[in-house]
């Protein structure tokens, strides 16, 4: 794909992930990145704000936290504080991750499956008997979300202003390049869910259930609790990383093997290859592009120096197609791949908490969907809005041939 004027450029060292032309096709970008420009300069940003692209270079950054930090400096989306355990850095990281791993973990989340599964299904017979439907609203957005509540324990009735809040902090609606208007709304939204969530700690302290939030809220965090002000920073993140990556990886996943057929008809014939084909669309579509950084001591890569204080972009998408680590397939589906260290959750200390359940909703998601819904293809002239730095489908209408219903598959 050719970009009118370049999304990067050798010349200057700048480059611009966040073009939504880069948004819908990235593969050309990432390889441009990587070859001709390892770290470059963000577009129209006076020096200081670096993208790193090369797998390596990224692992590197991901890994070493005390070089690379998350800290709360390094982005601002309306928060008070900074957000808990993300924007915490080793060592105070790690006893957040001691209460809070092992209730989103493998053991934890397999029992989520046969309600998930079911979840599904409810979820298709809503739509399969018409033919068509617009699969971002009517699947990849409530169904992860659903999930999500139910984990959670909030309530069904309030998504409609979770999903707000959501996109007002990730993508908020205003011109593009307005950082001011889109900080402000940012902030709104903050003080808007901090309020709420002084209601959710209360009624937990209260009336602890069987929810996640309450096995957070009355855990122990080396001989205590977690106090409000560190609930409240921890729910800030699962209403950002809860609704929406998932919902993102959905949207790309489809949307490819919508135009894909041969690659979806072998997950039909064999339902076997689709654990291997998550990981492999997680790969190829990284939803999240890139996670940021703040230089905490200078360092410096390929010639060029990083201060303490500068801004890094590292572009986990790039990594993920980098043919040095996936060899000359790096830019196509293959789910026979021997190895996948992909970055899709991220890398290091603070790889995402949220992937095992990411893992479960996807893998049960491909296989009930294709079950039901064996041929489906993008709906004829319709075109597809990628979102940049997280790759959400604003609308993705398919069409397929009416399917019957499972009455009674979700009780």
């Amino acid at each position: 794909m050719t970009y009118a004027p370049p999304a990067v450029n050798p010349d200057s060292r700048e480059a611009n992930p966040y073009r939504p032309d880069v948004a819908a096709d990235p593969l050309a970008f990432y390889d441009q990145l990587r070859t001709q420009c390892p770290i470059a300069n963000m577009e129209g940003v006076p020096s200081g704000t670096h993208i790193i692209s090369r797998y390596e270079d990224v692992k590197f950054a991901l890994r070493h936290p005390e070089i690379f930090s998350s800290d709360v400096v390094a982005v601002d989306i309306g928060q008070d504080r900074p957000l808990i355990p993300l924007q915490i850095d080793p060592p105070g990281h790690a006893k957040y991750r001691r209460l809070m791993d092992p209730q989103l973990g493998p053991k934890e989340i397999a029992y989520l499956e046969s309600d998930t599964r079911a979840l599904v299904n409810d979820i298709v017979d809503r739509f399969i008997g018409r033919g068509s439907c617009d699969f971002h609203a009517e699947f990849s957005v409530p169904f992860p979300c659903t999930v999500f509540l139910q984990l959670t324990g909030l309530p069904l009735d309030d998504l409609e202003r979770f999903l707000t809040w959501k996109d007002n902090i990730i993508r908020p609606d205003v011109p593009l390049g307005d950082t001011q208007a889109a900080q402000e709304v940012r902030y709104a939204t903050g003080r808007a869910m901090y309020e709420y969530f002084e209601g959710v700690i209360e009624d937990r302290l209260a009336n602890p259930g069987e929810d996640v939030i309450s096995r957070f809220v009355h855990g122990d965090l080396e001989g205590r609790t977690l106090s409000r002000e560190e609930i409240a920073d921890v729910l800030y993140l699962f209403i950002l990383g809860g609704l929406d990556t998932v919902t993102s990886t959905l949207d790309c996943s489809i949307a490819y093997l919508a135009q894909n057929p041969s690659h979806r008809r072998a997950l039909v014939e064999d339902p076997t290859l689709v654990p291997a084909a998550v990981e492999e669309l997680l790969r190829l579509h990284t939803p999240v592009m890139q996670v940021m950084r703040v230089v905490k001591q200078e360092h410096e890569m390929h010639g060029v120096r990083m201060l303490p204080g500068d801004h890094v972009i590292v572009m986990l998408g790039a990594a993920d197609t980098d043919p040095e680590e996936f060899g000359q397939t790096a830019g196509d589906l293959h789910v026979g791949r021997d190895a996948n260290r992909h970055f899709a959750f991220g890398g290091g200390p603070h790889r995402c908490l949220g992937s095992h359940l990411a893992r479960l909703e996807l893998r049960v998601a491909l296989e009930e969907l294709h079950r039901r819904i064996p041929d489906y293809a993008v709906a004829e002239g319709a075109e597809l809005y990628y979102s940049p730095g997280i790759r959400e489908i604003a609308s993705l209408p398919l069409v397929f041939e009416p399917g019957p219903t499972l009455v009674g598959a979700a009780s």
